[in-house]
């Protein structure tokens, strides 16, 4: 890599390493830090003219040692007068972003949207961010490696300069980390690196913060990690030759929605999903045989994570190919058909606190005198265990909120195109504030409701891949 100084107005910044297999933007992004020039200001004359931002660095003949001006004016803050209105604009840069609704979009480094399309989905978990912020700067849990460490302080940083930027963030040390942590996500076709599949980049990003999250942090934030995301799954594993039958239990961070021909909605693929075929030696038979596993939620969290299995492997043309059938998802989604009976029993009371109070809304007459007789028919042991159900147990003095099974949607993580590994991949998150912001990298855009519901498929348009549904919960004063 050759090694470059820069100078700017007065000043030169010396022994700048220029990385030649990412795009130009990412030298940018590092004078940005510098200089505090925002990349689309910058203008630094190379070989040929200015330099753009996806130019090949091989036709520009960069030298090692080799001096650079850069031309562009750092962002000021205005201050603002003592007397008179207050713009926007004379806003510190904290202020602006509350003013603003939503936080800042993300620069592709070069194929990076998989990257940026998750970071943005999971950003929208305030509970995530408090936990990373209890993650220490030195301290480091047993048995977590250090690339697993410095993903997690990547992930808290990114998402401190998210929330305190009205800017678009270069997220330079979050890719750095994370490609040294995952070598496949730093895989390159002709030097360029390669677009790869956002679903993998959730999966492996949530499981390293539980681990680490888990290990390193206080109880409550380990206890916080295994409430956001974690799904307990009770299985049924039966061998109808043979009449073997089996019962498995195993935590899982989402739901899979199968797509096949007699699929057209998210309720449908997601049981499909819970009930699958396997092949395994019968020792009854002394062979292989087919057994069918049925799986029930016996565990929900407080964010519930789907994924539409949209891609499989072509052989013929040696890489993922997608499924584009049109899978409707709702706005509101609600899992209880999916429980064990175990959980329905636990969830009874919830949810009728949560129809008695949605009903209370407009002026309906509640049910709850009538549930509860119900409901005490059964075992006082069982009913008694909607405490399980609690999200916040602490404190006393706090109403607490049970899960009810009923989840609300806050953001789809979606993709355009025919392969996993290639086209463009996009975050829908839904902001405190009801409105829908599309973050299309550094490019956030506000959305109505009716365009998320239209992300369901059916052609070439942006199709949901991965849904991010809230908890609806029921609060109780005792």
């Amino acid at each position: 890599m050759p090694t470059v100084s820069v100078k700017w107005q007065k000043e030169v910044f010396p022994g700048i390493e220029i990385d030649t297999s990412q795009p130009p933007i990412v030298f940018k992004s590092q004078l940005y830090t510098l200089t505090g020039v925002p990349p689309e200001r910058q203008k630094i004359m190379v070989k040929g003219g200015i330099l753009k931002d996806d130019a090949d660095w091989s036709t520009l003949g960069v030298k090692d040692g080799q001096k650079l001006m850069m031309i562009g004016t750092a962002d000021e803050i205005v201050k603002a007068p003592e007397k008179g209105p207050v713009f926007v604009e004379d806003l510190p840069e904290e202020e602006q972003v509350v003013a603003l609704g939503h936080s800042a979009g993300l620069y592709n480094l070069g194929n990076t949207c998989y990257m940026n399309s998750t970071l943005q989905c999971l950003h929208s978990v305030p509970e995530l961010k408090s936990a990373l912020l209890s993650y220490s700067d030195t301290g480091r849990g047993n048995g977590i490696d250090q690339a697993s460490h410095n993903l997690t302080l990547a992930t808290r940083n990114t998402f401190g300069e998210l929330d305190q930027s009205v800017r678009p963030v270069a997220p330079l040390q979050f890719l750095q980390t994370l490609r040294k942590k995952f070598p496949q996500f730093a895989q390159q076709h002709n030097n360029v690196y390669m677009q790869q599949d956002a679903e993998e980049c959730w999966t492996q990003l949530v499981y390293t913060l539980s681990q680490t999250l888990t290990s390193d942090a206080s109880e409550s934030a380990a206890l916080s990690m295994k409430q956001l995301f974690g799904i307990d799954l009770v299985s049924r594993v039966h061998c109808v030759e043979s009449g073997e039958e089996s019962t498995e239990t195993e935590s899982v961070y989402s739901l899979k929605c199968h797509i096949s021909q007699d699929v057209n909605h998210l309720h449908e693929g997601l049981k499909h999903g819970l009930k699958t075929e396997l092949e395994k030696v019968s020792p009854a038979l002394g062979r292989t045989a087919i057994y069918t596993r049925e799986s029930r939620i016996n565990e929900l969290p407080r964010y519930l994570t789907v994924q539409f299995v949209r891609f499989f492997w072509k052989r013929e043309s040696n890489q993922k190919a997608k499924i584009l059938r049109k899978v409707d998802y709702p706005l509101e989604l609600d899992v209880y058909d999916f429980c064990s009976d175990e959980l329905k029993q636990k969830l009874q009371a919830p949810r009728q606190m949560l129809r008695d109070a949605e009903n209370a809304k407009f002026g309906l007459k509640t049910e709850a005198k009538a549930s509860s007789s119900k409901e005490n028919e059964g075992s006082s042991s069982t009913a008694g265990d909607s405490s399980n159900m609690d999200i916040d147990k602490a404190d006393p003095s706090v109403p607490k909120k049970q899960l009810t099974g009923v989840y609300d949607l806050v953001a789809v993580l979606t993709h355009k195109g025919r392969s996993a590994d290639s086209g463009h991949y996009v975050g829908w998150v839904k902001q405190d504030n009801g409105k829908w912001i599309e973050f299309d990298d550094d490019n956030p855009n506000i959305r109505k409701e009716e365009d998320i519901l239209k992300l369901s498929g059916g052609g070439d348009w942006h199709m949901a891949y991965i849904c991010l549904y809230k908890a609806r919960v029921a609060e109780s004063k005792s």
